[in-house]
């Protein structure tokens, strides 16, 4: 199956509204917990995750953390605008959060008719410092733009006005604003590096004492960043995923990460990735490695597109296109890769690292649920079915399940 030509309306299942998780559980680990195996599926709790995953079994969850990207400002005839801070201009994350006195975004506005093209301003108490932060509309492209954000105190960096003025976002379809708790409960374990705009909700699930059996099963444990953006939410509107363009995502990878999946596939041991952030991120790197095989060890940078999986006509081991990314680090003495992907996963392709996954339930015409169904094929359809039956809650805060490739 060409992937260009799937029709995102053959990939869809009627959702309930009743079935949809507004709140997340009390105790995230007792979840319901599907699992498929060899078409097989049954049901436990999430805590028992341990149980069903074999020993040396790899586990790679995204340790992003997600951002205030939502800001109000009243204008002085009081309409509210909404600027919601996607990613910074320079992609550079960490430069962005750190900045002093001033720093450009790619937004997305809400009532982005209204404004103008005046500084907009909003005081904010950070502290016990009450700091006024000015927004400037740089470049406006329907509702998307390029916001510049100053402020005079430049002992303040723009990750805590971030924090101080901003509000968590949540998925749209949960038709809430978060709340206090959510501050705590739309956030991972894993927690760790600030750019996204949504949690990796797969890794919701996990608790301490997950964590602490997973580790008495020998189950290994390593960590990727996906900065998720708000293209994750975007329904397919095109008729055909030819015409469909996937969201770009910043990534960074530790070497030794790198390392284990390669000692991981000497020892043809399995490698689950947590959610598919993660998912995307790891087979992205095949990609990547198989770019510097065919063109040399010169880009440092990891860039993934969309159509790559479909288009390039070489291929290699996966073991091949780990080892070609680490050669690469070496020589240029990198600890890090960094990077982005655009890299969509549909029916049609050939899975390279992972052997399971962990994955919530994903919303009906999404490119998540394509993923799903690339990875299970027609079965992703009984797995859907098995969940609506039997009472799994769905989506974000929803349950989890556990889907090995057959």
């Amino acid at each position: 199956m060409d992937p260009k030509f799937i029709s995102i309306q053959d990939f869809s299942y009627n959702l309930p509204e009743h079935k949809i998780a507004v709140f997340p559980l009390e105790k995230r680990d007792e979840s319901k917990l599907l699992l498929y195996k060899n078409h097989q599926i049954t049901d436990t709790l999430f805590q028992n995750l341990p149980l069903n995953l074999p020993e040396e079994t790899l586990l790679i969850a995204n340790n992003t953390r997600v951002i205030h990207a939502r800001i109000y400002f009243q204008k002085l005839s009081g309409s509210q605008i909404e600027v919601f801070c996607l990613e910074p201009k320079n992609l550079n994350y960490e430069e962005a959060f750190l900045s002093k006195k001033e720093c450009t975004w790619k937004v997305l506005l809400g009532n982005a008719k209204r404004w103008k093209g005046e500084i907009l301003e909003k005081e904010i108490l950070v502290h016990t410092q009450l700091i006024k932060l000015q927004a400037e509309l740089i470049k406006k492209d329907g509702a998307f733009g390029v916001v510049k954000f100053t402020w005079v105190q430049t002992e303040i960096n723009f990750g805590e006005l971030l924090h101080f003025a901003g509000i968590l976002p949540l998925p749209p379809y949960l038709n809430r604003v978060a709340g206090e708790k959510d501050e705590i409960s739309y956030q991972t374990l894993f927690a760790k590096k600030e750019g996204s705009v949504a949690a990796p909700t797969a890794g919701l699930h996990f608790t301490e004492q997950v964590i602490e059996s997973l580790k008495k099963k020998k189950i290994l444990q390593e960590e990727i960043t996906l900065h998720v953006g708000a293209g994750t939410f975007m329904p397919v509107k095109s008729d055909t995923m030819a015409d469909h363009e996937m969201h770009r995502e910043t990534v960074i990878i530790a070497k030794s990460t790198l390392v284990q999946i390669e000692k991981n596939l000497i020892k043809q041991k399995a490698i689950v990735p947590v959610g598919t952030t993660s998912l995307r991120t790891l087979e992205s790197l095949y990609w990547f490695g198989l770019k510097l095989m065919q063109g040399g060890l010169n880009q440092k940078e990891l860039l993934v597109n969309q159509w790559d999986p479909y288009e390039l006509t070489e291929s290699t081991e996966p073991i091949g296109s780990i080892q070609a990314i680490l050669k690469m680090m070496e020589l240029n003495g990198l600890d890090e890769l960094i990077g982005s992907t655009q890299l969509l996963i549909a029916p049609g392709y050939k899975f390279k690292f992972a052997d399971g996954l962990i994955t919530n339930f994903h919303q009906p015409n999404s490119t998540l649920l394509l993923l799903v169904a690339a990875f299970l094929g027609e079965n992703w359809k009984r797995v859907y079915e098995y969940a609506l039956e039997n009472n799994f809650r769905f989506l974000s805060f929803g349950d989890s399940s556990l889907l090995w490739r057959n």
